[in-house]
């Protein structure tokens, strides 16, 4: 399973329909959470993500990015909770989240690890990889490119049967990778598996301005989520604050040949007017749309 919902959407300030950023993604037995805007704890009971949440990514360290973690993590503490929680992030992760975890309550009682990241940088999880891309914001920025570690191909059963292997458990173990003994013979996978299938991917941009290192760690993803701050006509305040226009983010997802787009993180002040930033993002990707909080989706898996 690779199960992505938003629980906020909105750029600098919440707005009645729309909390700070915050994205969900279950990969397996991994609960993600990429950013932790203000209010998010109450986003993730109002759409049912749970709180058993593994890893925090950050983006960057401006407030509507990461200020729901202390409220989070206070109430993690008042849970019991007893297992760790790793938090990544660009530098200065390593100083500014140590400091920042202590505030505002006890002792926690489950242990909290801080990772600062370089640009490159991989973080394994159980049948993944995250990657942190360096992005063009004011601040040291990142986006994270999520990508599944490839599957094995497809299970043949009647050739299995043809090398003697009784239907049961001894097919589950072939189907997923594993050899097997049967009447003192070694059946390997590659024997009655195709071809192996790529796993799904997933870019998360953060605040950027359209930049060669997202656009290339996006190529061929299953989803970009990609910021859109601003439409054409506030292009000036875009380039001022380093972030993106709704027909950036759509050119960046048309040149990396994406198979779907979400826009996020958009001014308060189109709240009311979303339709504007889809039709300019759908000039340069036809199949753009518009993230809203609550937003949950399943990505498929690749057929080949």
């Amino acid at each position: 399973m690779m199960r992505i919902t938003f629980l906020g959407t909105s750029a600098a300030q919440p707005t009645l329909s729309r909390n700070l950023s915050g994205i969900s993604v279950r990969c397996e037995r991994e609960h993600l959470l990429f950013d932790c805007g203000e209010g998010s704890q109450r986003q993730m009971m109002r759409y049912g993500t749970g709180f058993a949440v593994d890893r925090i990514f950050f983006t960057h360290f401006h407030g509507d990015h990461f200020l729901g973690l202390l409220g989070f993590l206070r109430t993690l503490n008042m849970q019991g909770r007893v297992e760790p929680l790793n938090l990544y992030g660009p530098p200065p992760a390593a100083s500014f989240l140590d400091r920042a975890v202590r505030l505002g309550f006890e002792p926690e009682s489950f242990e909290i690890l801080v990772h600062e990241l370089k640009s490159g940088d991989e973080v394994s999880i159980q049948g993944a990889q995250v990657a942190a891309v360096p992005v063009e914001h004011r601040v040291p920025s990142f986006g994270y490119r999520l990508k599944e570690a490839e599957r094995p191909g497809e299970f043949h059963p009647e050739k299995a049967a043809a090398l003697g292997v009784p239907e049961g458990p001894l097919f589950g173990e072939l189907q997923h990778g594993t050899a097997v003994i049967v009447g003192g013979r070694r059946i390997d996978p590659h024997e009655v598996l195709g071809p192996s299938r790529p796993g799904r991917s997933l870019v998360v941009s953060g605040d950027t301005r359209p930049c060669a290192s997202l656009e290339q760690a996006a190529r061929g993803a299953d989803v970009l989520i990609h910021e859109s701050t601003f439409v054409d006509a506030e292009h000036a305040r875009a380039l001022e604050t380093r972030h993106s226009t709704a027909r950036e983010a759509g050119a960046v997802a048309r040149r990396a040949g994406v198979r779907r787009l979400l826009l996020t993180h958009f001014s308060s002040r189109y709240d009311d007017e979303m339709t504007t930033l889809l039709a300019e993002a759908r000039q340069e990707f036809a199949g753009a749309e518009l993230a809203y909080d609550g937003l949950t989706f399943d990505v498929p898996l690749p057929l080949s």
